[in-house]
């Protein structure tokens, strides 16, 4: 499929939330990185499950059972096959924030005072508390890359920092959820395995719009949000390689999780099960299956194209505004602007836009390092998805300067 022959007016027809009005005019979703819509078919599977299906998994013997565990099951190997990883290396946790939160939990019994974990001024704060959280638990060191002034990375000295520091542990975005900049993970994560340490990735913003192939890129842990990727929210995953991950102590315990119980102690399964405490989200798994279904469907390298050049119309539309300050880097972009107008409060232009239906993201995008490095308060973020069009761009763009008229 070439991106002339890519209908989006098709597509939005998948997504039910779209074709609404909000405040008398029509909805110009532009918050996809706090949350993607979701196509019918995700909806249908769901209402499905609890209508006719609903029983719980890997317990039961009884027919509900076992044709729940299956369906259950095979949403895990299909997460595998969109990552190009094996099964046994996939684990559901609530969301990429918790997958976080296993692994460094899971650390606590292994890094000393000795060790250094290494993180970036431009994370979100998901991947920087947990780490906070366990140096302070071990005595281990948390430092930070070097961030240039316009926010991005430069390769070659992050190399040189991760070479000379030595970390047990180097934890990164794969693309910046404020900003919506990709990180050029191949050379840092090279560098950190030449010095033995694990490697982190957040996908939470990269898992969609980049489809990695995690055998390639080499890192031991890749953490994902199903409700980033189309799918339901209160759902995500982690990768790791198995031998990385099986070597974590559990999360949680009890249910599933436990090979044997006596009154005085208990031993636990392998993983994934090892870090499956308790019922969990079965109707959000075959949610998520049916998504990565829908989006496995479509060429991918066509929506990397289409999602590329709505946003650079968006982009340059943006730019021709005077007072618009963009601090997005523009050429290597999963599709996100950060901007401000003046010295607006962003707060105000995001309400102001609200009455013309365009949904917009406003504050510190839960990165306040990031937005001390810029030396903001906070700022507007505009992120898109293969289910935005020029026509929502253009709503944006005639709202935004109406609102801008409104202030001045």
């Amino acid at each position: 499929m070439s991106v002339s022959s890519f209908d989006p007016k098709k597509i939005r027809n998948d997504f039910p939330t779209l074709n609404q009005t909000i405040n008398g005019n029509p909805l110009v979703y532009l918050d996809s990185a706090a949350t993607t819509q979701k196509p019918q078919c995700v909806i249908d599977v769901t209402t499905q499950f609890y209508t006719s299906q609903n029983a719980n998994v890997h317990r039961g013997r009884h027919t509900l059972s076992e044709q729940a565990t299956a369906a259950y099951e095979q949403v895990r190997q299909r997460v595998a096959d969109y990552f190009q990883v094996s099964g046994n290396e996939i684990v559901w946790t609530k969301g990429a924030t918790e997958a976080i939160n296993l692994v460094a939990h899971g650390l606590r019994n292994t890094l000393t005072t000795d060790d250094t974990i290494l993180i970036s001024p431009i994370e979100h704060h998901a991947n920087i508390v947990p780490w906070q959280e366990l140096a302070a638990y071990t005595g281990a060191t948390l430092k930070a890359l070097p961030l240039n002034d316009n926010a991005t990375f430069d390769i070659k000295q992050c190399c040189d920092v991760i070479k000379h520091t030595k970390p047990a542990l180097l934890a990164i975005t794969h693309a910046s959820n404020a900003l919506g900049n990709i990180t050029d993970l191949t050379p840092l994560i090279s560098a950190a395995k030449a010095v033995d340490a694990l490697t982190l990735v957040d996908g939470a913003q990269g898992a969609l719009h980049l489809r990695p192939n995690l055998i390639k890129l080499n890192c031991d842990f890749y953490v994902f949000s199903a409700h980033k990727m189309l799918g339901p929210t209160g759902l995500g995953g982690l990768y790791g390689r198995y031998s990385a991950l099986n070597a974590l102590s559990p999360y949680q315990t009890g249910g599933e999780m436990i090979e044997k119980v006596t009154l005085t102690q208990s031993t636990y399964r392998d993983a994934p099960a090892k870090f499956e405490a308790g019922t969990p989200n079965i109707a959000g798994v075959l949610g998520f299956g049916a998504a990565l279904e829908y989006l496995m469907a479509l060429d991918q390298q066509t929506l990397k194209q289409y999602e590329q050049q709505v946003f650079i119309y968006a982009a340059n539309a943006l730019r021709e505004i005077d007072g618009i300050c963009i601090y997005s880097d523009l050429k290597s972009n999963i599709g996100t602007l950060c901007f401000n107008y003046k010295n607006e409060h962003p707060y105000d232009l995001a309400t102001l836009l609200d009455g013309y239906g365009v949904a917009v993201r406003s504050g510190h995008h839960c990165t306040q390092p990031l937005m001390t490095h810029l030396q903001l308060n906070g700022s507007l973020r505009a992120s898109f998805a293969f289910y935005n069009t020029t026509k929502d761009v253009d709503h944006f763009i005639t709202a935004l300067k109406e609102c801008i008229a409104l202030l001045d």
